[in-house]
């Protein structure tokens, strides 16, 4: 039977059992991207233009190194005797092995590069190839692009290089850009990178200044001609209902915060009423908080951008933030606006997409979820609606959006992707659950508390090879 809408959901959503498991697997994965192997074969990946079967090996060669180092943790505690003879056997196949696939590549395309010319148009659908994956900090809370800003690794320092070089040019390649990104951005250069592939900004670096005071003087003509009348009666509901929605969102320090309150109030209510055909629709005030985080960084010097106290900023540049915040997240909502309008025709349509995508690469999680009457609506809306903000700490949203705003329609088309190897992510889980509750209460709440870049990397890998194989080939997910 179904959950009644006013019973109050559990506090424990999993049983101690998994978290325990989950737990053990989060503390056996951190070194999963640690050699940068799979790294340097999406880095040659993006280089070059590959054939399909080359680009599908090269994806599943990254799970399966992931897998692979699973399993040899899991070893290693049942055989503690055997570990370093493991360890060593282990990291030379492995290194050998990738070796092998990087070269192969490289030949194949030193041999046949006029072969590939006829394949560039089959190409296009994956213009933002992924390139080298930012590697994680040991510690599983913590990540470099959104958190604790350690001392810089060569490879890191390397990679920052890169996109400020890119950056300091007097026209900035945008498509270069969005392949450098498509593995996370650095927190130094997200905020100016973040605006340059939200279309705020324009490519050209002397005209930036000026399309920022346009702009940011623009918003606040909105706010002076409009905002005074969210207590009118034709507006008092879409303000009250903003003001009701604020307090739910993530994360709890900052949104407590009234100053932080204030300028989100601002944010959304000027966007209802600049947009008539949605208005305000819970979810759009989960989207504003990422911007409004990567965009307050570009003015400290915290590390934990969640326990500042935003009030402390001078008032010139929590307006510069405000106004920034405000004309992404409409670049944004502008792409996927049809989430949004009445009845929500968007979400419904993604929603039956995923349904179908899941019931063509994991049959039997889709045949599970349907034989206990688990209906996709009831877990994966929240998925479309708030873009697995709910799902996933913020630290992982960020770095899932420096992927999306690399993708082309990528919180809409590539965002589906996403979503399906979430799901498929937790198919143990969901195989094991043979409850209808148990199984809903688990999807709403899954135990990603301590996800960082490793988890993200490899989700995003999966999700870009499930779109290389269905994106040009829609009759494989459509009944």
């Amino acid at each position: 039977s179904l959950i009644k809408p006013g019973s109050k959901p559990p506090t424990t959503p999993v049983k101690l059992k998994k978290v325990s498991t989950f737990q053990e697997f989060e503390s056996k994965t951190s070194d999963a991207w640690d050699l940068g192997d799979d790294d340097d074969e999406l880095l040659a990946i993006a280089a070059e233009n590959l054939n399909t079967e080359v680009v599908m090996e090269t994806a599943h060669k990254v799970i399966q190194n992931h897998s692979k180092l699973q399993e040899q943790h899991k070893f290693q505690e049942e055989h503690p005797q055997e570990e370093k003879q493991l360890e060593s056997a282990e990291l030379t196949s492995i290194a050998s092995g990738d070796n092998r696939l990087v070269k192969s590549v490289s030949e194949g395309h030193t041999s046949s590069s006029s072969d590939n010319a006829s394949e560039n148009s089959s190409m296009q659908r994956s213009q933002s190839l992924p390139q080298a994956s930012t590697p994680p900090l040991v510690s599983g809370m913590a990540d470099y692009n959104t958190s604790v800003t350690p001392a810089l690794t060569e490879r890191e320092a390397s990679r920052l290089d890169k996109f400020k070089q890119l950056l300091a040019g007097p026209n900035t390649d945008l498509e270069e850009l969005r392949k450098l990104s498509w593995s996370g951005i650095p927190k130094q250069v997200r905020p100016i990178a973040w605006k340059l592939l939200s279309g705020y900004l324009p490519a050209n670096v002397d005209r930036r200044d000026g399309t920022l005071k346009r702009k940011r003087k623009e918003y606040f003509v909105f706010v002076e001609q409009y905002y005074d009348s969210r207590n009118d009666e034709n507006h008092q509901d879409t303000y009250r209902q903003i003001h009701i929605d604020i307090p739910r969102m993530s994360p709890e320090v900052l949104r407590l915060q009234p100053k932080v309150t204030e300028i989100f109030e601002r944010i959304l209510f000027i966007w209802a009423i600049r947009h008539p055909a949605s208005g305000y629709v819970q979810g759009i005030n989960d989207l504003v908080t990422p911007f409004f985080v990567v965009f307050v960084c570009e003015y400290i010097e915290e590390e934990e951008v969640e326990n500042f106290d935003v009030s402390s900023l001078p008032e010139e540049v929590l307006q510069n933030i405000e106004a920034d915040s405000y004309w992404c997240m409409s670049k944004l909502l502008d792409g996927i606006q049809d989430n949004y309008t009445f009845a929500q025709p968007g979400i419904q349509k993604k929603v039956k997409m995923l349904e179908e995508l899941v019931s063509r690469i994991d049959e039997q999680v889709h045949r599970h979820l349907d034989q206990h009457e688990v209906k996709y609506l009831q877990f994966a809306f929240r998925w479309m609606n708030n873009l697995l903000m709910r799902e996933v700490p913020l630290r992982c949203t960020i770095r899932l959006w420096d992927t999306y705003q690399s993708e082309p329609e990528g919180f809409s088309h590539f965002h589906l992707y996403v979503c399906a190897a979430f799901l498929v992510r937790w198919r143990k889980e969901i195989l094991e659950e043979k409850d209808f509750q148990e199984l809903l209460i688990f999807l709403q709440n899954l135990p990603t508390v301590h996800w960082g870049n490793e988890e993200i990397s490899v989700l995003l890998a999966e999700a870009y090879r499930l779109k290389f194989a269905f994106a040009d080939a829609p009759n494989h997910y459509k009944k």
